[in-house]
């Protein structure tokens, strides 16, 4: 039943893909465009890149690139199946009907009844071996992935690369757990295991001679995304992830448009705070 339930959710959201799509082409595309990034290799799933180079395309050819990044949701030949390709870009669509918000909400929807499908499944495994028996070859989080829009008139729409924080709050004890279980690990990355074990060792103390009610995080950094900031005043704004292309309805001429520019890591950003972590390796500090 779930393979069943899985498979029909999906179809009706490749349905609103693909009439969101064919509703693009016919529709009135004032500017289309695209920033395309680097493919994912294999080797980039360890590391995090110091560098990402942005090709801009427009007009036809970013449109075409724009909907194929609304239809990619398989893994195909593509190297890596850990990290998702980004697909950041922007279109400027008259839509005074409304059919292509209409649809692109549709859309959003049903993305979101798919993946509520598929969180019904509570076992890990069981989860994983139903979608892909239903949809084989599934990236499952591609098709998570919702649409962003805007359809008021911001000042401005603009790009930017963040790199974000997973932040997990945890007690003394459950880091105590965690250090235990790495203590059992052999790791790797180092040649002499007892070393390894001493560190392990030296992370336990320095966790242990805490008070039992010390406040507990772990603040860990995660990979550059490119991102989009859409701007009302300088008190009011947000940003959406750009890993799919935004689309601005009905945009007027006052609104400013930023673009993707490459990205390079800097070391010395003037915001940059220094952590003083407990464990480095775990990014584990105390907070109050």
């Amino acid at each position: 039943m779930n393979k069943f339930n899985i498979r029909s959710t999906f179809d009706i959201l490749n349905e609103h893909i693909n009439q969101l799509c064919h509703e693009l082409t016919e529709a009135d595309i004032k500017k289309a465009t695209f920033y395309e990034l680097p493919d994912i290799k294999k080797q980039d799933e360890e590391t995090a890149p110091t560098n990402i180079a942005v090709t801009k395309i427009e007009g036809e050819k970013a449109l075409s690139k724009c909907l194929d990044a609304y239809r990619d949701l398989y893994l195909n030949d593509r190297e890596s199946g850990k990290l998702l390709q980004r697909f950041p870009g922007l279109l400027l669509v008259n839509d005074p009907k409304e059919i292509i918000k209409s649809r692109v909400n549709a859309v959003n929807l049903a993305k979101e009844n798919f993946k509520n499908t598929i969180l019904e499944i509570s076992n890990n495994d069981a989860r994983f071996e139903a979608v892909h028996s239903a949809v084989p070859n599934l990236m499952t989080l591609a098709a998570y992935r919702k649409i962003h829009s805007e359809s008021t008139v911001p000042y401005s729409v603009r790009f930017t690369w963040m790199k974000k924080h997973a932040t997990r709050v945890l007690s003394k004890e459950l880091a105590m757990e965690m250090l235990n279980r790495s203590s059992l690990y052999s790791n790797p990355r180092m040649i002499d295991q007892e070393k390894w074990q001493q560190l392990v060792e030296q992370e336990k103390y320095r966790v242990s001679s805490l008070s039992e009610n010390a406040k507990l995080r772990i603040r860990r950094p995660t990979r550059v995304t490119p991102e989009v900031n859409v701007r009302y005043t300088a008190q009011n704004r947000y940003h959406v992830s750009a890993a799919l292309p935004f689309i601005l309805f009905n945009p007027h001429p006052d609104t400013k448009l930023g673009e993707l520019g490459h990205f390079t890591q800097k070391d010395d950003h003037p915001r940059k705070r220094e952590y003083n972590f407990l464990v480095d390796r775990i990014y584990l500090e105390r907070f109050e």
